[in-house]
């Protein structure tokens, strides 16, 4: 078994990456690696020098969703067992959707149950155009109820319909229709292409960034009336008066890189 499910490497300008590391069963998810990927991404989530997360899969695949050794064991749990453990793996995907830093999910191979849900957890997903990928929990009984909230969000309800009850395969050109991916890349370049995102969104600001993520959060699916457009003025007030609004601001009349933007970028 390998010994370290989940790497984690941080550069020198804050971008994290967090790698599955479970090759041997295709990075598929056990209690261990959950309780990793939360405790990690409330580290990184609490470190002002990371600026970005990317989550990706060792080898071929990005991950097979959860491991049939854990599948078999809590096939023997308790109800109040079952809700225990799927809380976990809530929680998980969670850590990742809310977290407070842009995350990115560089799909290196296919992505099956699971692993879906931690695409759409994600701000940005950039694929490899050969994955594919599935939703196939009813072929063994069960239901992608808890990565639902997610997938759904990222390709609708009318599209989750079909390939929740299907469980059919799906391809990375159909998945970017959906909206799981936003890009395709070939293999040998998809490290270029997350590099240009990756410097993009270096160049934003950090709190801005956070912010942001709350805002859509806040506004996402509710009706645009007075609410919505007192939240959303308040919001740009509170930004316009913070010391990074300031400087940004600044440095935008002053033709100059505000102070989050290292020389080189």
């Amino acid at each position: 078994m390998t010994e370290q499910s989940l790497i984690t490497t941080i550069d020198k300008r804050g971008v994290a990456r967090l790698t599955l590391n479970r090759p041997e069963v295709r990075n598929a998810f056990d209690e261990g690696l959950i309780h990793n990927i939360c405790d990690t991404m409330g580290r990184l989530g609490a470190d002002e020098n990371v600026r970005i997360i990317v989550l990706t899969g060792t080898g071929s695949v990005f991950c097979a969703g959860a491991d049939l050794n854990m599948m078999s064991r809590v096939a023997g749990y308790t109800q109040t067992e079952n809700t225990d453990d799927a809380r976990r793996l809530a929680h998980m995907l969670w850590s990742i959707y809310h977290s407070p830093k842009p995350t990115i999910a560089r799909v290196n191979g296919p992505a099956m149950g699971g692993g879906l849900g931690l695409i759409a957890a994600c701000d940005i997903s950039i694929g490899v155009d050969d994955a594919f990928f599935a939703l196939s929990e009813v072929r063994v009984g069960l239901i992608p109820a808890v990565i639902s909230p997610f997938v759904i969000e990222a390709i609708g309800p009318q599209q989750a319909r079909r390939y929740f009850l299907s469980g059919e395969k799906f391809d990375a050109e159909r998945a970017k229709e959906l909206g799981l991916l936003h890009e395709l890349s070939p293999a040998n370049e998809i490290d270029e292409r997350i590099e240009k995102i990756i410097k993009n969104i270096l160049v934003g600001s950090p709190n801005a960034h956070k912010e942001v993520k709350l805002l859509i959060s806040a506004v996402a699916g509710r009706e645009i009336d007075d609410r919505v457009l007192n939240d959303t003025a308040k919001r740009i007030a509170k930004i316009r008066a913070s010391k990074e609004g300031k400087e940004g601001v600044n440095a935008f009349l002053e033709k100059r890189k505000p102070n989050w933007v290292a020389e080189e970028e």
